[in-house]
């Protein structure tokens, strides 16, 4: 059977599909370690060289196909559970409420801030599964399969092909691909990184990815938008620098500073008496990653940056150690 008709088969199967145990079946028959598009994936190498080329492009097209199908058959059998829950279930809105103890956690609260900031600007909120393809977490993102990213010491890998993602730029492809410009969104959700924990590091964390893409987009847009987030975060007073870096889905890559809320610039132990405070990763959105989800990077431009919650609660609340937030300490957390 070739992998047109692999595709077409499939697809059929899962617009059938009546339950989440069914759609779970067809992955694995299709995407899974030894499903048939895995199959012709493994096959490639054997192939001549003439002929590879092609059927790459054309197996990684079935997959993503495939991929989106379960998607969106996945979304469509949640809709209607909660369509049927609704219709069948009888709710008493006179009923007096239940009294609520407690409050939202630290972290929760800064992301409930900063979306604020973010929608008064214009921004949509966009989020996605935990869960993605190497396609969306790095190939699109222009991180080739050389890229140190890639390496286990970085990133958690599942079977087939999947893994728990790195950052969530994936929904910025996802947006793009069925949204052409003008485009602002932003994109938080939990985010896992196989790496060694200490105070400033941990291996899952919130992350917020924003993007931009227009007609004229420059690094002043990226810096305005950033100093704006920043000012509503920690103060008025608060100032940005920007510092070259690399990143392979943008280009100029640029590192972001705040002046230090502690010393105000002056030199101290949270800013280890520079100043400044790293904060976050951000960019010109790299032309390539354009061209992969169908934008002429020639008329439109953008700019993408991405931020742990965490780094930013740590600064606006001096807590010196990020494992804090998430250690079952109750008397740290009733401070917030």
């Amino acid at each position: 059977m070739n992998v047109q008709q692999i595709s077409k088969t499939a697809i059929s199967a899962i617009k059938a599909a009546t339950s989440s145990n069914e759609l779970e079946q067809l992955r694995v028959k299709y995407l899974g370690r030894n499903g048939e598009v895995t199959l012709v994936l493994r096959g490639i190498g054997k192939l001549a060289a003439a002929e590879r080329a092609k059927v790459g492009e054309e197996t990684n097209e079935v997959r993503q196909n495939i991929d989106q199908a379960l998607e969106e058959k996945q979304a469509e059998l949640t809709q209607l559970a909660l369509d049927t829950e609704v219709a069948t279930t009888k709710f008493d809105l006179t009923a007096p409420s239940k009294s609520l103890l407690g409050h939202d956690h630290p972290v929760s609260q800064l992301l409930s801030d900063i979306v604020r900031l973010f929608w008064q600007m214009g921004f949509e909120v966009v989020q996605g599964p935990e869960i993605e393809t190497q396609w969306y977490n790095f190939e699109a993102l222009n991180i080739p399969a050389e890229h140190p990213a890639r390496d286990m010491q970085d990133t958690f890998y599942l079977e087939d092909y999947n893994l728990p993602r790195t950052h969530t730029s994936g929904m910025q492809i996802r947006h793009m691909e069925q949204n052409q410009p003008p485009i602002r969104i932003i994109s938080p959700g939990k985010v896992y990184r196989n790496e060694d924990e200490d105070a400033r590091h941990i291996w899952s964390f919130v992350q917020l990815e924003g993007l931009v893409i227009d007609e004229g987009i420059g690094v002043a847009d990226l810096k305005g938008t950033l100093l704006a987030m920043c000012q509503g975060i920690f103060g008025n007073d608060v100032k940005v620098r920007l510092r070259p870096n690399y990143f392979p889905y943008t280009e100029p890559s640029i590192e972001v500073d705040a002046s230090c809320v502690i010393c105000h610039g002056k030199g101290c132990a949270l800013c280890s008496h520079t100043g400044w405070v790293e904060l976050l990763g951000s960019g010109m959105v790299h032309p390539r990653v354009l061209m992969n989800v169908g934008i002429d990077p020639k008329r439109y431009s953008g700019f993408a940056f991405g931020v742990g919650l965490e780094r930013l609660a740590a600064v606006k609340y001096q807590v010196p150690d990020l494992r804090e937030f998430w250690r079952p300490n109750l008397k740290f957390l009733e401070q917030f």
